[in-house]
Order: C-alpha cells, then structure tokens, then sequence
C-alpha cells in the first residue's frame, strides 16, 4: 500500500514522502494515528495545500520536544520490583511503567513514545529510549531493583546487585579452590615418585631374572654339546 508521510518516520521517509508498506501496518499504526495518508491522488492535492502549515506545526512541536529533551536527557528512574535470588522479576515493568515514573520525575511523556522493545524481566540497569518528537530521541536510565537501598548501589556501581553478590561469592570461595588446587597437585607429584620408585625397584628384580634366565639357557646348552661329544 502507498501512503504519504505526515511526519518522519524512523526507517521510511521525512515528511511528504510517498512510501509502500504493508498494508497491516499501514491500517493498523500508521493510518488510525494520523501519521501518514493513503496517497490517492485527491490526498496528495490535500497535502500540497497544506503542507506549508503541516511543516511549519512540525517545527513548532520539534522545538517543543528539543526543549522537553534537556530536562529528560539522561535522567535516571528507579522502580523497585520483586525479585528472586537471581535477579528474575515476579513479572516485569513495561512502557507504561517507565512512562509513569518519568511523568513523576517532571517531564510529561507518554507510554507510547517509551522505546521498549520487550517488557524487562531482570533487575540492573536499563537504558531506554523516548522518542519526545519524530526527530527528537533522548535515552533515559532505568535502575530496576529489589528495594531503594539496592538501586543506590546499582547506581554507584553501575551493575546489577546480583552480579555483585556473584562476585563477592566467588573472591570469597577462591581461597578454598586453590587450596584445593594446590592439594590435588601435591597428591599427584607423590603418586608420580611412587610410581617412580616402584619402576626403579623393579628394574633389579628383573635383570636378575634375565640374569638366571640366560645362565639356565647356558648351562642347558653346555649340557647338550657334552652328550654330543660323549
């Protein structure tokens, strides 16, 4: 389906550009929210007398956005969710979940307009986009945690709790592993010299047996050559 840009629209046009897309997207997003017409050609004349006034709301509402965006650019929100013991949350937090703590924050955004591609389902922290205007985009950070003493330490740190504690619990128990490192080496070098000194008691015993063997062998041949000679 063909259709005219009322504004730009990330991966399709600016403004006044005559696009193809789907037909879905185009009935089911872009049409019913007033951002693009079909472009039937009694549209495009409705476009071309308007457009003068189309772009010049487009750069009113832009500077509007730009404004909104100094107070919002890298502003940082904390929700506080039930979590198990590694870091998965008892359910998630959404756009509209993000949208109401940045409207708590100050700055009046829409749920619609948090860039959230799936809901988050594990605490730490989280940069998210919000588009304020089609041409206006500012990241924000989302600091998911189990209570507000824990954000605070994520923020410190810039990690997710649960890393953390993996961390200390792993410096804590590497003492322990190389104790036990170290013991499995010694117990391999004292089976290595036992092996090594049963091979040398050994050899001995074996030559001795060689030894009897080739006088046996001798004496029998000795033996022989006598009755030969009788």
């Amino acid at each position: 389906m063909e259709i005219i840009l009322l504004e730009r629209i990330e991966s399709l046009g600016q403004m006044g550009d005559v696009v193809s897309v789907k037909p879905g997207f185009a009935r089911n997003y872009l049409l019913p929210r007033g951002k693009a017409l079909r472009a039937t050609e009694e549209n495009r004349r409705t476009f071309e007398q308007q457009r003068t006034q189309l772009e010049a709301d487009n750069l009113e509402s832009r500077k509007e956005a730009e404004a909104v965006a100094k107070k919002v650019e890298g502003l940082s929100i904390v929700l506080v969710r039930q979590a198990g013991e590694a870091g998965q949350l008892y359910g998630s937090a959404n756009a509209r979940d993000i949208a109401e703590a940045v409207c708590e924050a100050g700055c009046n955004v829409t749920r619609q307009q948090v860039r959230l591609q799936r809901p988050i389902k594990l605490i730490g922290i989280h940069p998210v986009r919000i588009d304020l205007h089609p041409e206006v985009a500012v990241d924000i950070i989302t600091n998911v945690a189990r209570t507000t003493e824990e954000a605070e330490i994520q923020a410190r740190t810039g990690k997710a709790l649960i890393h953390a504690e993996e961390e200390t619990a792993e410096a804590a128990s590497a003492p322990a592993k190389k104790k036990t490192q170290e013991g499995e080496e010694a117990k391999e070098g004292e089976e290595a010299k036992k092996e090594a000194k049963e091979a040398e008691g050994a050899t001995p015993a074996e030559s001795e047996e060689e030894t009897g063997a080739d006088k046996e062998a001798g004496d029998e041949k000795g033996g022989k050559d006598e009755e030969k000679t009788g």
